[in-house]
């Protein structure tokens, strides 16, 4: 069967120059008249060696590369709406390469001026890239530094459909000539295009939904895009995956625990009868089983646990009896509601070193981190920090303080192990509910475990490549997750000394974790490059949720209570709210200043977030949507600068914000907008907020460092 017409020439471009001639006679007497005149038209580009001259890129000079990301860029714009998603992904490594070709061959000048014309579809999730590059303006720094060097010593991956594949090369063949070529070279030259069967990536276009519904999940490794170490693109399955089906259920009770805690509760009811009005504890305790059970919950098997002892059975009675007591916030839809009352401490003295900040469960303890990598833990209420070691004479007389020290570097995380305020008048008969244990985190790579009691290290854990910025206990203690340099989120348990689960995923660093409260869930956040928000299973290690939407590092994370709305903050002052069943966004709320918000805590029935950060201000927010974002959704305008004018906010009748004013009367700097989902804000003096929490009776914590 004999070729199509239009492929001919290539082919016999491959046949020596006498045969070719032959060919030619051939052609002309069955009537290919256009073969024929092609054949010719290449035979006449021919070198000494007889291959074909190619036309030479460099006749565009230095301005090459502007004019080829120009034609690529326009022709991905121009393409159909399937293929687009996917053929973006072609730019940024383009535009890379084509900036540093030119630094690298001496063309500076020509180097800013592509870097200024082309820069800004990339500021969104390069922005901390472009600003290196602008910095990079000689061939040496190119060979010097860190991220340039991983860009040209590795093959960019870059994952296309083989059909979008085929339509690329024809194009940039048939524009070699304005730029076509000088496209194809760089792919050539620092990218590894790798075709794949599958749809478009592009979880709304036809193929791709074909594929999911047909169950095909491709090669993890065939849909990875860019380089480890600088980018690496969000795949389609972490994409896809926003559509599984999450267990967002609280876990059932232990049977034999749950028989300990009625009967327990059936003796505190005959002991001390409740007030008029309200319930009795059994009957508070079934209800809230029963609130508890879900179709939708993991099982205790998924899970494994220690069995429980006689402390959890105190603790859970003490749960439901501070259920019964609490003080309620309900939503504030409507403006109305009582108000919610703040208990803060000042840290002074500290030279700024302080860097993480966390209040124990019983509201006893507060831990700090520092940059001369101790700890250090304080009791809130004066009491003494007794040891459970027999003391010597060269111990330091009992204080209200302790000092941990170990640590080779400076302390990024701590966290205490889960604990509850103890029964009133409880006698050393009753197990005591205090917390036990702390973790800490430090950039030496490593966590340490601590006991309370004896104030030594009893474990070191060792597994991260890089400074660890964080550590949290799961919500039932034993398991806890830590994320750090190396763009990882390890999960381990008490005991075993390695990591039980490694989460990759993240294109940068990851600053930030927390657990779902039924513990079958864990969230991490990366910084600066990735400023996305994902959700892993415990059970399986798979990113189940990929949340986007910061413009800003993201610098902190809770979980609901109710185990169904996740908050994130960022650097820039707003806080995300997502609904983790469908994987989408409910609001954003903005209010505090430039600095980052450094801590959320919900309340315990998830109808209010409180947060602090760097503008000294702690902020109450409903959780709701407003019955009428329209009404009074302007909001009001603070100043945001400076602590002193960022917090001049009072709250306004109806639980409206009243808009602040800065000192004096002249307005500085940029203004910031308050949602009207704000229900009060307290100023602090000059004292930036490290943490915050809700405790369980609906009071909040506070703790920040005075900076004069």
């Amino acid at each position: 069967m004999p070729l199509p017409s239009s492929s001919w020439p290539s082919e016999l471009m491959k046949i020596p120059a006498n045969q070719r001639r032959q060919v030619i006679e051939y052609l002309v007497k069955k009537g290919y008249n256009r073969t024929e005149q092609m054949l010719r038209q290449e035979s006449s580009h021919l070198d000494k060696e007889g291959k074909p001259i190619n036309d030479r890129v460099e006749d565009l000079g230095t301005t090459k590369y502007s004019k080829a990301f120009q034609l690529l860029s326009n022709w991905v714009d121009s393409n159909l709406d399937i293929y687009k998603f996917e053929l973006r992904r072609l730019l940024w490594p383009i535009f890379v390469y084509s900036y540093l070709e030119l630094i690298v061959n001496g063309f500076s000048a020509d180097g800013e001026n592509f870097l200024r014309e082309f820069s800004g579809p990339f500021e969104k999730i390069h922005h901390e890239e472009l600003q290196l590059f602008q910095t990079i303006k000689l061939p040496q720094q190119v060979f010097d530094n860190a991220t340039t060097r991983l860009y040209r010593n590795n093959k960019y991956r870059i994952p296309l459909n083989t059909h979008v594949y085929f339509n690329l090369v024809t194009f940039l063949e048939s524009n070699g000539k304005v730029g076509g070529s000088v496209i194809l070279l760089l792919l050539q030259t620092y990218c590894e295009v790798r075709e794949t069967t599958r749809g478009p990536i592009d979880q709304f276009s036809f193929e791709a939904i074909i594929n999911q519904s047909a169950g095909g999940q491709g090669d993890e490794a065939d849909l990875q895009e860019g380089i480890p170490g600088v980018f690496t693109g969000i795949t389609n399955k972490d994409i896809m995956n926003n559509n599984a089906v999450l267990r967002l259920g609280m876990i059932p009770m232990e049977a034999e625990l749950a028989l300990d805690v009625r009967a327990e509760l059936e003796e505190e009811d005959i002991k001390h009868p409740p007030e008029a009005g309200k319930l009795l504890l059994v009957e508070e305790f079934e209800q809230n089983i029963k609130r508890e059970e879900s179709a939708d919950a993991p099982t205790r098997n998924e899970i494994p646990l220690p069995p429980s002892r006689a402390r959890d059975v105190v603790m859970e009675v003490q749960k439901i009896k501070e259920n019964r007591d609490r003080f309620r916030i309900e939503s504030r839809t409507g403006g109305i509601g009582p108000a919610v009352s703040v208990c803060m401490f000042t840290f002074h003295n500290t030279l700024d070193t302080i860097t993480c900040m966390e209040f124990s469960d019983d509201n006893n303890l507060v831990a700090v981190g520092t940059e001369e990598s101790y700890i250090r833990v304080w009791h809130l209420h004066g009491g003494i920090l007794e040891s459970a070691l027999p003391s010597s004479p060269n111990d330091p007389a009992p204080s209200s303080s302790r000092r941990l020290i170990g640590h080779a570097a400076s302390v990024y995380g701590v966290s205490f192990s889960p604990s509850i305020a103890g029964p009133d008048g409880a006698d050393d008969s009753v197990p005591s509910t205090a917390p036990k244990l702390l973790l800490s985190a430090s950039s030496d790579k490593t966590i340490r475990l601590w006991s309370l009691e004896t104030w030594t290290c009893l474990v070191v854990y060792k597994g991260h490549e890089g400074p660890v910025w964080n550590v949290k206990w799961g919500p039932f203690g034993h398991y806890f997750a830590t994320c750090g340099w190396d763009k990882t989120v390890r999960i381990w348990g008490q005991d075993h000394i390695s990591y039980l689960r490694m989460l990759v995923g993240h294109d940068s660093s990851v600053n930030q974790v927390a657990w779902h409260p039924n513990g079958a869930y864990v969230f991490s956040a990366s910084d600066q490059i990735d400023k996305s928000v994902r959700m892993w299973a415990f059970t399986t290690g798979e990113c189940v949720r990929v949340f986007t939407g910061h413009t800003e590092f993201v610098s902190a994370l809770e979980c609901s209570p109710s185990g169904k709305i996740l908050a994130s903050a960022d650097g820039g002052g707003s806080i995300i709210l997502w609904d983790l069943a469908k994987g989408t966004q409910i609001k954003r709320c903005k209010g505090h200043g430039k600095g980052g918000i450094w801590s959320l805590s919900f309340s315990v029935k998830s109808t209010v977030l409180v947060s602090g950060g760097a503008d000294g201000t702690v902020r109450v927010w409903d959780v709701e949507l407003p019955s009428d974002p329209f009404k009074d959704g302007t909001g009001e305008i603070v100043s945001s600068t400076g602590a002193a004018d960022a917090t001049r906010v009072g709250a306004a009748p109806g639980g409206q914000p009243a808009a602040a004013a800065g000192v004096g009367s002249k307005k500085k700097g940029k203004d910031t907008m308050i949602t009207p989902d704000q229900i009060s804000a307290f100023p602090t003096k000059k004292s930036p907020v490290y943490k915050v929490k809700f405790t369980r009776m609906n009071l909040i914590m506070a703790g920040g460092c005075y900076l004069p």
